[in-house]
Formats: C-alpha cells, structure tokens, sequence
C-alpha cells in the first residue's frame, strides 16, 4: 500500500549526526559528571537563581543546540525541517511528550543516549516505552486517521 510518504536515505549525515550526539554525551559525563538528557540539562539550567550551580554549561549547551543549525546555514549549508500547520496538534504533543518525561524522569536522550550506554534497566524499559507509544502514534496517525 503506497501512502505517499518519501524518507530521504542520508547514512553519511545520519552517521555523523550520531557520532556528535555521542562525543557530546561523552564530553558532558567526562567534564560534568551528567547524563546529557535535555530536559534535565533544561531544568538545570531555569532552575531558580541558586538552585543548579553549574548553569553556565547548560545554558551554553542550549544555545549550540539553536546556533549549530545557523551557523550550518552561514557557510552555506541547508538544514530541512519541516513543521506541521496543525498548531492545537503541536501543542498537545509538546505537552504529552512533557508528561512523559516527568512521568519517566528523563527524555529520549537521557535514557535513549546516556541510560542505555550504562546499561540502565529503567532506561531500557523507557526507551521501550516510548518506542512502542511512538510506533502506535505513527500506526493509528496514518492508517486509521488517514494523515501523513
């Protein structure tokens, strides 16, 4: 069944993008001594004044997330993203996927990345979590919803 939906094929990208994601995750544990989730790096960094000692680094990591695809498009490059019309939809979603991570107490990077580097069991079971959910949202969103 043809539903109309292309993916681009990008190993080396997808490769390289890995490996940062990795040298990253790895930098932070070795010179912080944190997991690189971004919802805990998040929180640390819009803790109240005196509650996280060591917002510099989280406040520098949140901004090379925003300035990274900018200097990428400064010399050149292009950066696809696509992005929904369906605002109440993103709204809902941005909020379910908080949820979640409160209700996981982490995020896909956290334990995607990080947890299941150390071999975590409760990270084992969160990514499985919300791989499952993720492949039912997927499934119900295109084949019984009918959308893209």
């Amino acid at each position: 069944m043809e539903i109309g939906i292309e993916t681009a094929f990008t190993p080396w990208a997808s490769l390289l993008g890995g490996m940062l994601i990795g040298l990253s995750a790895v930098m932070v544990m070795g010179l912080f001594g944190r997991i690189a989730g971004i919802a805990g790096i998040t929180q640390g960094a819009l803790a109240l004044p005196g509650a996280a000692k060591d917002r510099d680094w989280r406040w520098a990591f949140l901004a090379g997330l925003v300035l990274a695809p900018l200097a990428v498009m400064a010399v050149g490059g292009t950066v696809a993203q696509t992005v929904p019309e369906n605002l109440p939809g993103m709204a809902v979603a941005g909020l379910l996927v908080g949820m979640g991570t409160a209700l996981g107490s982490g995020c896909t990077s956290g334990h995607g990345v990080c947890g299941l580097a150390r071999l975590s069991g409760r990270s084992l079971a969160a990514v499985v979590t919300f791989m499952a959910a993720g492949f039912a949202t997927v499934f119900v969103l295109r084949h019984i919803l009918g959308g893209a």
